[in-house]
């Protein structure tokens, strides 16, 4: 039975106090800045959502076997979660949290996969370091990312500002390009159709796992 706290938001929202009780002010007002010029682009609004179809298409996993989304629905619904990179620690808690609801998942004959732009090698990173259980997916040149609509450039301000982070999203993606898809979550069922779309521009809000898997239980209700 789903309940109806959010834990997940919760811990976003620990953690994100606790960065901005240590953070340097100006590093934050840039992030801060960065954020709603972003959003100002309506981005959000034009990402794939409730009853698109969802493109099929075909990425390695960690171990560098091709997952494809057409085969995967012949076994039921499956949710897609689109995240930045090892690299983001509130895409890491997400990531955890889709983790601890995956046996719900399962009993609910859905397959979860995480997609990101990272090469295979940070997308075993992840993988090991959160003892995942579901697939995690390399798109590299946000391919999938981009028919979804939820792709876009990192601001200039924040390229300089993660490389002090030590994040160096050139070496993780494998290019110059800067280019990383919006957090995301769909839900799609077995026609291919999406039940549930979540896609943010504020890279700190994120679809709480309760939520698709309710998405999910009804579709096999």
């Amino acid at each position: 039975m789903t309940t109806t706290t959010h834990p997940l938001a919760e811990q976003l929202a620990d953690f994100q106090a606790d960065f901005q009780s240590k953070a340097p002010q100006d590093a934050q007002a840039t992030m801060a800045a960065a954020t709603e010029a972003l959003e100002a682009t309506g981005i959000a609004n034009r990402a794939l959502t409730v009853n698109d179809k969802a493109p099929d298409f075909e990425l390695p996993d960690a171990t560098g076997k091709s997952v494809r989304l057409s085969e995967l629905l012949k076994q039921g619904p499956v949710v897609i979660n689109f995240y930045r990179g090892e690299w983001c620690p509130y895409c890491n808690l997400e990531l955890r949290a889709f983790q601890n609801l995956l046996p719900e998942f399962k009993q609910a004959n859905a397959t979860l996969v995480a997609i990101s732009p990272e090469l295979p090698d940070h997308s075993l990173s992840v993988t090991e370091k959160h003892s995942l259980e579901f697939a995690v997916l390399s798109d590299v040149g946000n391919k999938v990312s981009r028919q979804y609509g939820l792709v876009f450039t990192l601001d200039a301000s924040l390229q300089p500002l993660y490389k002090g982070f030590g994040i160096d999203i050139p070496t993780s993606n494998g290019d110059d390009s800067y280019e990383l898809p919006l957090p995301a979550t769909y839900v799609i069922d077995q026609s291919g159709r999406i039940r549930y779309g979540f896609a943010e521009a504020d890279y700190t809000q994120r679809a709480e796992p309760q939520d698709a898997l309710a998405v999910v239980n009804e579709l096999g209700s």
